[in-house]
């Protein structure tokens, strides 16, 4: 989805901040245009992709986009040390941006299906569980604490977690949709003067660099894509990734072939 108009009198907007505009209107949530094969939009909503790229993956852009935005809004900078909390694909993709950034990044997530896809695509991850995380961080940063967490979980141990990781003048980017508010410990925050950075969303220049990592296999989407199925199934689809389990990625097929071993040509949920 990408902003399907802005208003020239939102204040967001006049300083630049269309992605959250105060009446922000998106295609396919505030629009319609989702899951069906095609759809008439704005050209100014439209980014091209390279004729190589395959759909399936370029269905993964836009999650991709959200990590890019998130990172940006962190500032992480090479050398610097990345927690991310939740390893579900945000999450993951997060950890992989933060590291083509030339981040050092570690993921805490309960799921060992996903700690086993981190570990594939190269990340170090760490299971809250089983594991005393702010102590692995200690271990892992001299004492000294990470420099940055994202907090993607959506659990208030996972804001405890990403809040307890964080050295003096640590980050916290604030990424998941909490349902409820969430008690959090100032103390920590003045004493280490923490900094809490919310990220929503992603802008125009956030969907160009995903699409060129993507593109490139800087980001390999195609590892997160845990199967393809048509259109007909996509209740089906959502019902198992509110299930959780092995699931990461659910492509849906808006085409009218049977083939889905292929090009995706429709939307990720």
């Amino acid at each position: 989805v990408m902003p399907l108009r802005w208003d020239d009198t939102c204040p967001a907007c006049l300083a630049g901040h269309q992605h959250i505009c105060q009446r922000l209107d998106f295609i396919g949530i505030d629009s319609p245009g989702a899951m069906q094969q095609r759809w008439t939009v704005p050209a100014s909503t439209l980014i091209r992709l390279p004729d190589t790229l395959p759909l399936d993956r370029a269905a993964l852009v836009e999650p991709t986009a959200v990590a890019v935005h998130d990172v940006g809004r962190a500032k992480v900078t090479e050398g610097e040390k990345v927690v991310v909390v939740g390893g579900g694909p945000v999450g993951i993709l997060i950890a992989l941006v933060a590291r083509a950034a030339g981040a050092d990044v570690r993921v805490v997530e309960l799921s060992a299906h996903r700690r086993l896809l981190a570990e594939e695509l190269g990340l170090t991850a760490w299971d809250p569980a089983d594991d005393d995380v702010p102590a692995l961080v200690g271990e892992w940063t001299g004492g000294a604490g990470a420099d940055v967490a994202f907090e993607v979980s959506g659990a208030a141990g996972g804001v405890d977690t990403a809040v307890d990781v964080l050295g003096v003048r640590g980050r916290l980017c604030l990424v998941a949709i909490h349902p409820r508010p969430r008690e959090i410990n100032l103390h920590r925050f003045f004493w280490r003067e923490l900094t809490l950075i919310g990220a929503r969303l992603y802008d125009r220049s956030d969907f160009e660099r995903a699409v060129a990592l993507v593109a490139d296999g800087t980001i390999a989407v195609g590892r997160l894509i845990s199967k393809v199925v048509p259109l007909t199934q996509a209740p089906a689809a959502f019902e198992a990734l509110e299930g959780g389990g092995d699931v990461m990625k659910i492509l849906v097929d808006c085409t009218t072939g049977t083939d889905h071993t292929h090009d995706a040509r429709g939307a990720d949920v």
